[in-house]
């Protein structure tokens, strides 16, 4: 049976890449000269450091132009709130969303389900698999997607026929 599945994942490589592109010009820009302001990736979290806010918000607005340039979309950042490290400095951690949290994946089979086409959505893990007899079935259902989960940067692969 013709299947495909709906994955939720950011390519790594480039994100990385954005996060030291970013550092380098922070380095260099004459703003920035002389402040706490970082940016670096542990993991899949990326922390801004800077001495206020107002400086955290351009390091993040700088983070987002480099990961356009790159191709990765913004939707996969899931930005927290800033908290004070001692002193005047401040912090904000960034987590980048890899995988399909279980409500949204619950939300996806509802609305497959509720959609009265002619296939199945299952979860697995962190993703969802969406089975059906025939591929236009599953392009519509695909159109579906992308229309109803406007807000997350979902993505199909592995599609067998």
């Amino acid at each position: 049976m013709p299947s495909f599945d709906t994955v939720c994942e950011a390519d790594f490589v480039e994100v990385k890449n954005a996060v030291e592109n970013a550092a380098k010009e922070i380095g260099t820009r004459f703003d920035f000269k002389g402040t706490s302001a970082a940016v670096e990736l542990k993991d899949k979290e990326i922390t801004l450091f800077g001495d206020a806010e107002f400086q955290l918000a351009q390091v993040e607005d700088l983070l987002r132009g480099k990961l356009t340039k790159r191709n990765v979309d913004v939707r996969f950042l899931d930005v927290g709130k800033a908290q004070k490290i001692g002193g005047d400095k401040v912090k904000q951690v960034i987590k980048v969303r890899n995988g399909i949290e279980s409500e949204l994946a619950k939300k996806l089979q509802r609305l497959i389900k509720d959609s009265k086409l002619k296939v199945q959505a299952a979860i697995q893990e962190d993703k969802v698999r969406i089975t059906g007899a025939k591929r236009d079935d599953l392009q519509a259902a695909m159109a579906l997607i992308r229309k109803d989960v406007a807000d997350m940067p979902l993505s199909f692969n592995n599609f067998r026929d």
